[in-house]
């Protein structure tokens, strides 16, 4: 993903900015009782065993070896289908990338509109915000910037193969996400391949489109705080609504805060341009950076450095979102 957006965006985002409501104030719900269905140390696990494959770089043996436990993984948790779609895709720089859309259904209904829950899994495979020359060409393990959102989604698989969920949800780790190119001059189609692939593919040409998308992406950084993010407000104003608000009812108002954030060129935006409503939970306005976590496509992106209180705390509204 990158936080590069044509002008005509970034002028709409300084317009809306002082009109956006503020309801992290006296004036929040104050928590219910819910029942957690999220284990913090089982999600760390899982982001741990894609981190220990190494940076999973399109074309590369860890990226195949990794693609191979994913798949296997949603195989034992019992998902009703699992689904990979595999292709080839031209990058920007002109590189052939094998590319594998892994797809797990839970709870499947073939006449019910399921919650489609997204992350991509591939890991940059350029350092580029490193200062060194030497180390930006070096890829980088992603343990935020991609394993996370997939731990998260692991676990939630783990969950609903206990208890059931409460709708039919569909689970979509995507390839080819952060094959992007960096830079002002930055063409916004170069990112998040695998989705576009996806897309172009059909894949509800006989099934209902999903009621609506969540995409977890770097929800594991240290301190992260997920605002809202404006692409998702721009399309999907409702569900980030929604979901804020049931955020804010379960004791989460402090880790998501209800303010505008950054705007962030991401899957979600090719999928709410498919006509699926889709939001982005995403660390997107630092206090440190202004943006993306400090460690956003550096080497330093790695298990040491992820927050299990941010995993914990996106699982569990999550979970309250789609487990019985």
């Amino acid at each position: 993903m990158i936080d590069k957006l044509p002008i005509l965006i970034l002028i709409a985002i300084a317009s809306i900015a002082c009109s956006s409501r503020d309801n992290t104030k006296s004036d929040k719900p104050e928590a219910v009782e819910t029942t957690q269905r999220f284990d913090t140390d089982s999600a760390m696990s899982f982001l741990k065993a894609q981190t220990d494959f190494g940076p999973r770089v399109p074309g590369t043996e860890a990226h195949a070896l990794a693609a191979d436990y994913l798949v296997k993984t949603f195989q034992r948790l019992g998902a009703d289908t699992v689904i990979v779609q595999e292709c080839t895709v031209k990058a920007w720089n002109g590189d052939q990338l094998p590319l594998k859309n892994i797809r797990a259904r839970f709870g499947y209904n073939p006449d019910v509109s399921p919650i489609l829950l997204v992350s991509h899994w591939d890991s940059r495979p350029w350092a580029d915000r490193e200062s060194d020359p030497l180390a930006a060409q070096q890829p980088i393990d992603g343990a935020n910037d991609g394993a996370s959102g997939v731990a998260v989604l692991l676990e939630i698989a783990r969950q609903a193969s206990i208890h059931g969920t409460k709708l039919p949800i569909e689970i979509l780790l995507v390839d080819g996400e952060d094959y992007g190119e960096h830079g002002e001059d930055g063409d916004e189609s170069s990112w998040c391949l695998g989705t576009q692939a996806w897309l172009e593919a059909n894949p509800y040409a006989t099934s209902p489109k999903p009621r609506y998308s969540l995409l977890l992406d770097m929800v594991g950084g240290k301190d992260a705080r997920f605002h809202r993010e404006y692409i998702s407000d721009t399309y999907a104003r409702q569900l980030v609504d929604m979901i804020w608000q049931e955020a804010a009812s379960i004791g989460l108002a402090d880790r998501f805060i209800n303010q505008p954030g950054g705007a962030v060129v991401d899957d979600h935006l090719f999928i709410n341009r498919a006509g699926i409503p889709a939001i982005d939970i995403i660390e997107s306005k630092s206090p440190d950076t202004g943006s993306f976590n400090a460690t956003w496509h550096t080497l330093n992106d790695r298990y040491e450095n992820i927050d299990p209180s941010a995993i914990s705390d996106t699982g569990k509204l999550v979970s309250h979102l789609v487990i019985k």
